[in-house]
């Protein structure tokens, strides 16, 4: 089953100063959002393979919006995060069967490669409600200076028988990062953590 699509937003944020000091280049984030249909709206079902599905449409999509937003090669892309709204007729689970078993690997390959696991945030909520969507590093989990996070809000969304679902990818990390750890320069890549 294909997402149903009521609406699609990109935004980018771009952090040009901090703390009195010129960001240069600015960091840059890029959130893609779909405002989807919940097939499973009022109902209890055993199997949420339709979201399942979604879940992979979406991955792909929104994660391609986000580097077309930035205007970078998907190698270039540097975090990345995921989340997603339920309307008051659904439940937690399924913003889980969306974000959760196949919603990766697209957005992998959309950014080229990502070897570590996407951080997630899932909520119920009703219409303008926000949601943080929590960014790590796409290869290396332990690379503090790209712990962070978008917001994302859509003003006419959920409604009770819709989803929201957030993508936000980076070309960056933090603004002047310096609580240490791994650097970006130090990433092997290999099991996702380091």
């Amino acid at each position: 089953m294909p997402a149903k699509i009521r609406k699609l937003i990109v935004q980018v944020e771009e952090t040009h100063v901090e703390m009195d000091k010129a960001i240069t280049p600015p960091t840059r984030k890029a959130l893609a959002m779909a405002v989807i249909d919940n097939p499973y709206a009022g109902r209890y079902a055993e199997s949420l393979d339709d979201l399942i599905t979604i879940g992979e449409e979406l991955g792909g999509l929104l994660g391609k919006r986000c580097v077309e937003a930035l205007g970078i090669a998907p190698e270039q892309a540097q975090s990345y995060g995921k989340a997603a709204i339920v309307g008051e007729a659904g439940e937690l689970e399924h913003a889980a069967a969306i974000l959760h078993p196949k919603l990766g690997a697209p957005l992998r390959i959309a950014v080229s490669k990502g070897a570590a696991l996407v951080p997630s945030s899932k909520k119920r909520g009703g219409l303008g409600t926000a949601i943080d969507v929590p960014l790590g590093h796409k290869d290396a989990a332990f690379v503090r200076s790209h712990f962070d996070a978008m917001e994302a809000r859509v003003a006419d969304a959920p409604r009770p028988n819709e989803i929201v679902v957030a993508v936000v990818v980076t070309d960056s990390g933090r603004p002047l990062p310096r609580v240490g750890g791994l650097q970006s320069h130090e990433i092997k890549g290999e099991d996702g953590l380091r």
